[in-house]
């Protein structure tokens, strides 16, 4: 299927530098009218584009179009063979979505899907993920488990954990990892993490791992997830170069693989050292919203299951799901 005119123009001006209107009208075959029309697009999705007159168009910020022929080749081997298929598409309603209708992966290989935006983008709780085109990475990455794995309910940790190593070779600065799905800097939002899951009792565990990251955000799009009650970040405050997005998402995956394999052999376990050492949470006063109930505390970490420990007056609490969020300390 042929891209869209506003995926095209945005991989064009992702070369770099100036393209003129009347340059990118006669190479795409449309009208100086069509191509503003598809700039202001890509403004509207958040991506910042100058536009100079008598020198045209161009991107604030570089940022390398997603390609599958490259992400493939930039892994390893082992890894690239446990891929069955890897797809980039412009824009659809949501990548895990897409990927949860499929009944036909083997156990052992993964589909991995990304988009450059979603229009039903969504976090936990069936939240907006807001993420501008060449901006952040949107990857959904499709499992099959011959069976259901111990710790199940802990998969999105040991994925946080996963993730938190691909992009550790980038940042320079501390990423912490926030139960139960968020990687932060300095208590701002840097990535995301959403599994579904579709199961059959006694029978293969079909996971979607959904995990949305902030590459680089305008101010303008800060501002709009800041309004829906998110502080944000992006691998750029974190010390990172944001351009060369196919290599990252490649790290990811290549991540994720083997993580996955582990996970289903030992569960938790060979992640949870790990998770503890940067947990974002332990030690502060935090809130726990699990259904109908609302419990403030101390949060001492977690147990091998995955579930978040917080002291109260009444003794140690466990919950093993809930919306966190730190208390100021008074």
């Amino acid at each position: 299927m042929r891209r869209p005119l506003e995926a095209r123009v945005h991989a064009h001006l992702a070369q770099g530098g100036f393209q003129s209107g009347a340059e990118l009208a006669r190479r795409f075959g449309v009208s100086r009218s069509a191509v503003w029309k598809a700039v202001m697009s890509l403004r509207e999705r958040g991506l910042v584009v100058h536009a100079v007159r008598n020198r045209g168009y161009r991107l604030a910020a570089l940022c390398e179009p997603l390609d599958a022929v490259k992400i493939r080749a930039a892994l390893h081997r082992g890894v690239r063979e446990r891929i069955r298929d890897i797809e980039t598409v412009w824009s659809l309603e949501s990548t895990n979505a897409t990927l949860l209708e499929r009944t036909d992966l083997q156990p052992g290989l993964a589909d991995v899907l990304l988009a450059e935006h979603q229009t039903a983008g969504r976090g936990r709780r069936g939240r907006a993920w807001l993420a501008p085109p060449g901006g952040a990475i949107c990857l959904t990455l499709a499992w099959s488990f011959p069976l259901v794995p111990r710790d199940l309910g802990a998969l999105g940790l040991a994925v946080g954990v996963c993730t938190l190593r691909a992009l550790r070779r980038r940042v320079t600065e501390p990423v912490a990892l926030k139960w139960p799905n968020d990687l932060t800097l300095d208590d701002r939002k840097l990535a995301g993490i959403l599994i579904e899951m579709r199961a059959e009792s006694g029978g293969p565990t079909y996971v979607v791992v959904g995990i949305g990251i902030n590459v680089a955000l305008s101010a303008v799009v800060l501002e709009r997830i800041a309004a829906a009650g998110t502080r944000a970040a992006d691998l750029r405050s974190a010390g990172a170069d944001p351009a060369p997005r196919n290599a990252i998402v490649a790290e990811l995956i290549g991540e994720m693989v083997p993580g996955l394999t582990a996970f289903e052999r030992e569960g938790l376990r060979p992640f949870i050292d790990e998770w503890k050492a940067v947990d974002a949470l332990r030690g502060r006063t935090v809130s726990v919203q699990s259904g109908e109930t609302n419990v403030r505390g101390i949060a001492r970490g977690i147990d091998i299951r995955g579930a978040l420990l917080v002291e109260t007056p009444q003794g140690l609490r466990k919950f093993v799901s809930g919306e966190v969020s730190v208390r100021p300390e008074e």
